[in-house]
């Protein structure tokens, strides 16, 4: 059952995605823009469906952080729509033309963006996924196949079909966006193996999700296993901005992926900064686990096992380790790092970009919260995905990255010899 019918919704986008082709800018801005007001609009079912996934979250006793990404109110539901209106205006790369030239031969010879295709993201969780998904594929002239997990099935079946039915009503196929709409994790499998009708998958989620698609795929996978992030105070850091920055970028919002999981701090000025930095992080529920240098600035820290810093804890949990100085860090950032996001505290120019361009991580950030790594605060209106496949996209990926470009040839005549 679920094999056919994954098969079914595939080959309906992959016909539905030629109609994007040709779309205008201003259709798709109209499209995206009667989205938005449509989920406003449906509000309520939204939260009525999301209430039944949430009642079967907490019968499982799934995880606060998971809940959280789960949870559909009427903030959430405002940022989704905010978020399609801030894709409907942005400018449309389809179709854009650069790197023209003019070839001895006088062939004129350059590149257009076009859509790659059609695009399969598969998520848990998270049900603006389905929006956030849908738009962006939307406004880069891709169909998209929509995969949630089972703990945001209902959540998930709204939003997407809000999001078809405005389709229709003004006229655009709404095929081009597509929702598997089973539970069964078969379903996955299958649609892996349907390179006839998908180009690109994307998988939001924990690493063992990530993993499972990229060793099952017969498709291309942009994707990212997980954030492991670090923040490294220099020993020119104005300390009053770092306790800020430190206590955010872990405690605001800690079962995310780019939640800070280690802190790395200069000896040059550890003692001066940890004992303060500690407390503080205690004062918001923070577990320590510290290097042997750590403890011995603050003795009564957990000490902190090799594990640890490998370890994307997505909770109130954070890993502390002193350093001689930046090269150790990024030495550190190397050796454990998820190639996610790091970032450096420091009002020393030279170091930052020392820092910048020594860290090989997708986003590195200069005297901000790495909390901050995210299409929607970077500009992209929001995110499908994050890249650390250093290929096609590297980092938050939004409507640029949701394009390829081909080759475009313009002659008089010529032929080769």
């Amino acid at each position: 059952m679920s094999e056919s019918l994954v098969v079914s919704i595939a080959k309906n986008a992959k016909r539905a995605s030629r109609s994007l082709m040709n779309l205008s800018s201003v259709r798709k801005a109209e499209a995206l823009k009667r989205m938005a007001g449509s989920l406003r609009e449906n509000s309520g079912i939204l939260k009525g469906e999301n209430e039944k996934d949430l009642a079967q979250a907490r019968k499982n006793n799934l995880p606060p952080a998971m809940i959280d990404r789960l949870t559909l109110d009427d903030r959430t539901i405002e940022a989704m729509a905010r978020a399609l209106e801030e894709i409907a205006d942005l400018p449309d790369p389809v179709g854009k033309i650069s790197d023209m030239t003019r070839r001895p031969n006088g062939l004129m010879v350059g590149k257009m963006k076009i859509p790659i295709g059609v695009v399969a993201v598969i998520y848990e969780s998270r049900p603006n996924v389905t929006a956030d998904a849908a738009g962006l594929c939307l406004k880069s002239g891709n169909a998209v196949v929509l995969r949630g997990g089972s703990e945001a099935i209902h959540s998930n079946r709204a939003v997407a079909g809000v999001l078809r039915q405005s389709l229709k009503d003004i006229g655009i196929d709404p095929d081009v966006i597509g929702l598997i709409p089973v539970t069964d994790r078969q379903a996955i499998f299958e649609m892996l193996t349907l390179e006839q009708y998908i180009d690109l998958v994307i998988p939001r989620g924990g690493e063992g999700l990530i993993r499972t698609v990229a060793e099952n795929s017969r498709i291309p996978v942009l994707k990212h296993y997980k954030g492991v992030c670090h923040i490294f105070v220099d020993k020119d850091a104005d300390l009053e901005k770092a306790y800020r920055i430190c206590l955010n970028a872990k405690a605001q919002r800690p079962g995310v992926c780019n939640a800070m999981e280690t802190l790395l701090v200069d000896e040059a000025i550890a003692e001066k900064f940890l004992p303060e930095m500690i407390g503080i992080f205690r004062q918001h529920g923070v577990e320590i686990r510290g290097c042997e240098k750590t403890r011995k600035i603050v003795s009564d820290v957990v000490p902190a096992t090799e594990n640890d810093w490998y370890e994307e804890f997505l909770d109130l949990i954070l890993a502390v380790k002193v350093t001689a100085g930046m090269p150790e860090a990024i030495d550190h950032i190397e050796q454990y790092g998820s190639d996610h996001t790091e970032a450096i505290i420091t009002e020393n120019y030279t170091r930052a970009m020392e820092f910048l361009k020594g860290v090989d991580s997708s986003t590195v950030i200069v005297n901000a919260s790495t909390r901050f790594s995210d299409g929607g605060e970077f500009g992209l209106g929001a995110e499908v995905g994050i890249s650390t496949s250093k290929i096609h996209a590297y980092g938050p990926m939004g409507i640029e990255d949701l394009t390829i470009g081909k080759f475009i040839c313009f002659g008089d005549g010529q032929i080769r010899t």
